[in-house]
């Protein structure tokens, strides 16, 4: 296809929203890398909805126990114990094809495959799975925990992404959220929503830098705040960095110093690699807070043997400087793209679990020339903003305005293999574009449209979105037809590209779906097959939230049977290993009442037999100090 430069056009428009979308109860969810979220606005007020387990945040973590999922802090613990059925960092994956993802393939415990049509598969338990379904599950515990804190149905929902997540993996996002049985209302950029909420609390005015670092991904967006209105001026980031990256440079450098001084390889198994990983979480986490701390791994796990090391926090920041300082650069472009310097900026707002770090707040003030704001909450604020967003859909929020932009460049593929940008990067969305076009072959009766997403002159280099075909043209000389494109891009950030002929009136069009994501029957067999198996996968929930409570009771009960014989009578003694073997029977029926009900027999049983061997421990311990001295 080739542009009519002699007779090109654009034409960009805002549009605004024609029709308020539905009154009702609408969430905000901050789906994270690490840590996941759920917000609502009460009485003009946003909060953080507690989870089930009476926690904030939800770790974004999934295990799978023959093809059912337990998310959350359940699933954490089994990140290490099981890590060929746990699945974490998932949002990095989203909207991302296998050769994107080269630079952490080998670091992750569970395996990763790709599929014939070029799709990246997460592989657990010898089943395939998607970035957007193991993002659904995550979504879907988090819509759960907010029915249970409201006691109500929760059906639609606000979620966040970072401001420079490209057209795919906004469209995975939203693809999740609805296989998650949520209506996605809007999907707002991570930058945007802090400031919903920091501008709220705040009642701040200026010119805003939010430095957005989370576990996977890194923004910089920069805002104008004027009475209510939150103008995204420009943005800019990295999908491929972010707290994940210093957990794996610490990980390099222990594994490297065990294998010196154990020649033990740290990498050697998914058991030991998560082992490795989890240990470097730790250690980074520590330095929020504390100036010393101990890297301690297991050499084999389970087996007790560990290697110890101490860190300090300078050790630790000259390690993760490097990485950190690449936050520069899409600091500077922002600022460039929004025609600003740092002497602009009248305040720094920091966004994300990581920017707890003392490093990172220092490499901020060093960019900028000014201490960063960290009196909001770091891990709440996207959610928090995120149920504002929600509340001004609903229409209860009438003195707050957001106005986002489009993140990067989205154009078609011309003649020679040159992209043709119709929409920059930064502008103001909802919008759109239009660009007439022409053949360059004579007696041509088609033209095929690629779109494509990016900054590169080079088609090739560009991220490809979708193609589609337009037919039908009149054969003509070449420059004969004249083909109007149109792009459409919604308050989502979500693109439709129409072709029509003038001539002859005929048209197609194309919304661009995820390049690595599922088919739209392919969503629709899931959401099928979820209501189909609800009630099963609810009692399979049920038996191995009543499975993990039970066994470290029965464990512990049975290793304390020689002892009941030694200090209770031997009926009392003969009663607990009755139980024991009860409790085997039961567990291997997977029966979760009679299960739970011998677990609190087995506890009540035992209750006389800890007191007993708390006191001879006692009793022991006084005597072996009564001959020492």
């Amino acid at each position: 296809m080739a542009s009519e430069s002699s007779s090109s056009e654009h034409e960009h428009s805002d549009h605004g929203s024609h029709s308020s979308p539905p009154v009702g109860a609408v969430i905000g969810i901050d789906l994270g890398t690490t840590n996941s979220l759920v917000a609502i606005v009460e009485n003009g007020v946003p909060r953080v909805l507690l989870s089930r387990e009476g926690e904030r945040m939800i770790p974004s973590v999934v295990t799978l126990r023959d093809g059912k999922p337990f998310v959350g802090y359940a699933a954490k613990r089994e990140k290490v114990l099981s890590p060929g059925e746990t699945v974490f960092s998932a949002k990095r994956l989203l909207g991302r094809g296998f050769s994107d993802i080269s630079a952490i393939r080998s670091s992750l415990p569970y395996g990763l495959e790709e599929s014939v049509d070029g799709q990246l598969k997460i592989m657990v338990g010898g089943k395939a799975y998607s970035a957007i379904e193991i993002s659904a599950m995550i979504l879907r515990e988090l819509k759960s925990s907010a029915e249970a804190a409201l006691g109500v149905l929760v059906q639609k929902a606000v979620i966040t992404v970072p401001a420079y997540f490209n057209d795919s993996q906004r469209q995975a996002t939203r693809a999740a959220g609805r296989l998650a049985g949520l209506e996605v209302l809007r999907i707002v950029n991570e930058p945007t929503a802090a400031s919903l909420a920091y501008g709220l609390q705040e009642k701040k005015q200026g010119i805003i830098a939010v430095f957005d670092l989370g576990g996977g991904t890194f923004d910089l967006s920069i805002l104008k705040l004027r009475d209510g209105i939150f103008e995204v001026l420009a943005t800019h980031g990295n999908t491929t960095l972010g707290g994940d990256d210093l957990d794996r440079a610490i990980a390099a450098k222990m594994a490297a110093e065990v294998k010196v001084s154990t020649g033990i390889d740290l990498y050697s198994s998914p058991l030991q690699t998560a082992s490795l990983l989890e240990a470097a979480e730790k250690l980074k986490i520590s330095f929020a807070s504390h100036e010393h701390s101990l890297f301690s791994v297991d050499l084999c796990v389970g087996a007790g043997k560990s290697f110890d090391r101490e860190w300090t926090r300078d050790e630790f920041d000259q390690l993760v400087r490097p990485i950190l300082l690449a936050t520069r650069e899409s600091c500077f472009h922002a600022l460039d793209d929004a025609e600003l310097t740092v002497e602009d900026i009248t305040e720094v707002v920091m966004v994300g679990g990581p920017t707890r770090l003392k490093i990172v707040q220092q490499i901020a003030e060093e960019i900028f020339g000014r201490k960063p704001n960290t009196s909001v909450h770091p891990d709440e604020v996207v959610a928090l903003g995120a149920a504002i967003q929600a509340d001004i859909l609903t229409g209860k929020n009438q003195e707050l305005l957001l106005l986002d932009v489009v993140p990067l460049s989205l154009g078609i593929e011309t003649y020679g293999g040159i992209m043709e940008p119709f929409i920059k990067r930064n502008t103001r969305i909802p919008t759109s574009a239009r660009e007439m076009f022409t053949t360059f072959v004579d007696n041509q009766t088609g033209v095929d449209v690629h779109v494509l997403q990016g900054e590169r002159e080079q088609a090739a280099e560009n991220r490809s979105l979708a193609r589609f075909k337009l037919g039908g043209l009149d054969a003509g000389p070449a420059g004969f037809p004249r083909v109007e494109v149109t792009f459409l891009i919604d308050a989502d950030g979500i693109l439709q590209v129409e072709a029509r002929d003038l001539r002859s009136g005929r048209e197609s069009s194309v919304e661009v779906k995820p390049s690595f994501g599922l088919r739209e029957d392919e969503i629709e067999e899931m959401l099928e097959a979820a209501k189909v198996n609800l009630l099963s996968d609810l009692d399979f929930k049920r038996w191995i939230e009543v499975k993990n409570q039970a066994e470290p009771v029965l464990r512990a009960a049975m290793k304390k049977v020689p002892d009941a014989y030694r200090l209770l009578d031997r009926d009392d003694a003969k009663k607990i290993e009755l139980i024991c073997e009860k409790m085997r029977t039961a567990m291997d029926a997977r029966d979760p009442e009679w299960v739970q009900n011998l677990k609190y027999e087995l506890e009540s049983s035992t209750t006389r037999l800890a007191e007993l061997v708390i006191a001879e421990a006692i009793q022991s311990g006084r005597e072996g100090i009564a001959k020492k001295t």
